[in-house]
């Protein structure tokens, strides 16, 4: 039988948000819409955050409103407080985000608090999500390297994925936030996070294009037997710490790799290319997708 592996798209959360032009609430319903008919069984669709420091993000609940939910398809808010939790909870989320860094100056420069004081201050909102009955993710952003202190102490990423297991997190986001990791790197960041988590079932790789480095990052993180991984249809999305950062990998490309390596993901490449061409058309841009790119042009 052939092993499956598990794609979280995170296009209507990761990748929208970086865009300067307010996108329509109905068109970010309906990429959700067809992302799930596409076959991706998890979808970062929203997240519940202040307005005034994500606008793009604001009309959450509006989104999920609109949205229509396919059965078995988990879709997942990022929340950073226990109000944005209140949010997630009236909009009937499946599972909820929580994030902190793996690198100490990050931490500092962006929330003016210690990687422990961050995560310390999710301990009410993890433990009320689970009371609910929500799935809960925890992201470690930075794990591969920091814009403020270069590369990021493997020691410290183990230390913040032990912190999110202890809060009962189901599922852990290995998170590259500005694309500079390498597939030797990534190789032992896996292994070591793999003696307190299970890289089958509880961790995830979530890498930037940044250097071109996204897919061989995820061969890397395959071969260390992680099974889960995160991408962008179109390659939405983009991070402001890191000048000229491309964003999320493609999910395009993304499926090409997997596919090519006869691996199952459930999910209709053919249907993500066309996916791809509509949102990068409605957002007035091309899409990043090479992958995406190519098929498009063998189909016209």
């Amino acid at each position: 039988m052939t092993e499956h592996i598990k794609i979280v798209e995170v296009g209507p959360r990761d990748g929208l948000q970086n865009e300067k032009q307010f996108v329509d609430t109905a068109i970010k319903a309906e990429l959700i819409n067809r992302l799930a008919a596409a076959g991706f069984a998890n979808i970062e669709a929203v997240s519940f955050v202040s307005p005034k420091w994500v606008p793009q993000m604001a009309d959450g609940a509006d989104v999920m409103a609109a949205v229509q939910r396919k059965p078995g398809t988990l879709y997942s808010a990022l929340v950073p407080n226990m109000r944005g939790l209140e949010g997630a909870l009236a909009a009937h989320m499946d599972e909820v985000v929580i994030f902190g860094a793996a690198s100490e100056a990050f931490s500092q420069r962006n929330i003016n608090c210690s990687i422990a004081e961050s995560i310390a201050r999710f301990e009410p909102v993890a433990q009320e999500a689970k009371q609910a009955g929500l799935r809960l993710r925890g992201s470690i952003s930075c794990a591969l390297g920091c814009p403020y202190q270069g590369e990021t102490p493997i020691s410290a990423v183990v230390d913040v994925a032990q912190r999110f297991l202890a809060l009962g997190c189901d599922e852990i986001d290995v998170a590259d936030t500005i694309g500079v990791g390498t597939a030797a790197q990534v190789k032992r960041v896996m292994q070591a996070v793999g003696q307190v988590a299970d890289l089958g079932t509880q961790v995830s790789g979530h890498f930037h294009d940044t250097y071109g480095q996204a897919l061989a990052n995820i061969l890397a993180a395959l071969e260390c037997g992680v099974r889960i991984f995160h991408s962008s249809v179109a390659g939405l999305g983009g991070c402001p710490y890191a000048k000229g950062a491309t964003g999320n990998v493609a999910s395009e490309d993304v499926l090409y790799l997997l596919n090519g390596q006869g691996l199952h993901t459930g999910v209709d490449l053919d249907a993500v290319v066309d996916i791809g061409s509509w949102i990068s058309e409605k957002i007035g841009r091309t899409t990043a997708s090479r992958a995406g790119r190519a098929l498009a042009l063998k189909k016209s």
